[in-house]
């Protein structure tokens, strides 16, 4: 009996029945709070898998793009490098044309140059054989002989018309 008098016992037991009480009545209250509970993490845990799902997909996505403009860029590259190749062609034809051209402008100004000196250089000989013809002829001819040559001339002008 000792037992019963001890305050530790009665303790215990009254913990005891307060734990029975609590769970006979509070036993469906409390199942239903832990289901609860239980729903909404198996809900959490399925919106988290979901948006980790979503993620892979944009990150898969991502890459995808990043992997398509990294080729895109390269494409871009390599026809920009086609293009300056062949810009650089076409101004070295274009070059190699005009200088071509150039070449051909200049002997052919050389050659029109040659010629007016030459005409130039027959034109000052030829005036300065009659000049020289004239100064002969003046101090060589007397009066009455330029008159026969002038006579003579005539005559063999009319002959030569007719």
């Amino acid at each position: 009996m000792e037992l019963l008098a001890d305050e530790h016992t009665w303790l215990v037991i009254s913990f005891l029945a307060f734990l029975g009480i609590a769970w006979r009545l509070g036993k469906d209250k409390i199942l239903a709070l832990l289901d609860d509970k239980i729903e909404e993490i198996r809900k959490e845990i399925e919106t988290a898998e979901s948006l980790r799902i979503e993620a892979q997909e944009m990150l898969a996505q991502y890459q995808r793009k990043h992997r398509d403009a990294i080729t895109e860029s390269k494409k871009i590259i390599a026809d920009a490098k086609k293009q300056a190749e062949a810009i650089h062609k076409q101004a070295g034809k274009d070059l190699e044309e005009t200088l071509e051209r150039r070449e051909l402008q200049l002997k052919d100004r050389i050659k029109r140059m040659e010629q007016s000196a030459v005409q130039e250089i027959q034109n000052y000989a030829a005036d300065l054989a009659m000049n020289a013809a004239t100064e002969i002829i003046t101090d060589k001819l007397d009066k009455k002989t330029g008159e026969k040559l002038v006579d003579q001339s005539i005559k063999n002008l009319s002959k030569q018309i007719h």
